[in-house]
């Protein structure tokens, strides 16, 4: 087990996956709002160097399976970059992909992207479905981040790629001190302002901390089956990327 899946939203009562469906739930409402302010907007720039990975490294991709979705950002900018014939994001939060779903139909997407509500660790479909795997800021909310990455190998075709991006900590000066505090003080009490609930916005800062990361997730991810995995650091250590193959 590895550290963050210990690390729970609201104590000790109920699993990690069910506290982290009620609080996403929760700041369904104010995520957007929260995910840029607190990204200074920079995490639409990290999702998009996700994608340029598939678009540099594939012909064409016309399946994508979005794990962990939330309101559908991600989803939505894949379809754009890619066109795909279908576009499937998956999450455990109702309240995350209703707003996601009220995106896709302004947009007039409801047919090519679709929600579905799914564990990672336990997904409906079958081998081989997808072209295309991806994820945004999702790893440090598994509560069985093995059988997560195992599941998106199995359901990715045999010429498939694995997109994935998430926050971790940056580890050179002046960045890591910088962000030390911004985590410790300035995420807690934006989130709590803004989304109204306190310890959403604590936890948070919490597993970024505790999730594993670069060479140690690169491991990881080598482990659930895929190869030529890689990472790559983005905005001076806030962020990193991993790609990899079945």
């Amino acid at each position: 087990m590895y550290e963050q899946e210990q690390i729970k939203p609201y104590g000790t009562e109920g699993t990690k996956r069910e506290q982290v469906e009620q609080m996403f739930d929760n700041i369904a409402h104010s995520y957007d709002t929260l995910n840029h302010t607190l990204s200074f907007g920079v995490d639409r720039l990290w999702r998009n160097n996700a994608i340029g990975f598939l678009l540099k490294n594939r012909k064409s991709t016309d399946s994508v399976l979005d794990i962990a979705t939330g309101t559908g950002d991600f989803a939505i900018l894949a379809f754009q970059k890619l066109h795909p014939q279908h576009i499937v994001g998956i999450d455990i939060s109702e309240g995350m992909m209703q707003i996601g779903r009220e995106k896709v139909a302004k947009l007039g997407l409801s047919d090519r992207i679709t929600f579905q509500n799914e564990d990672c660790a336990a997904l409906s479909y079958p081998d081989s479905s997808f072209d295309a795997v991806i994820s945004a800021f999702a790893l440090r909310n598994f509560q069985n981040l093995d059988e997560c990455l195992k599941e998106m190998h199995r359901v990715m075709k045999e010429d498939g790629h694995l997109s994935v991006v998430d926050l971790c900590t940056p580890v050179s000066f002046p960045m890591k001190q910088f962000f030390f505090i911004y985590k410790k003080v300035v995420m807690p009490i934006l989130g709590k302002l803004l989304s109204k609930d306190k310890t959403a916005y604590s936890y948070l800062p919490e597993t970024m901390d505790a999730v594993p990361q670069a060479e140690r997730m690169q491991s990881i991810i080598e482990q659930a089956g895929f190869h030529n995995v890689n990472f790559r650091r983005l905005a001076f250590g806030m962020c990193i990327l991993y790609t990899a193959e079945k």
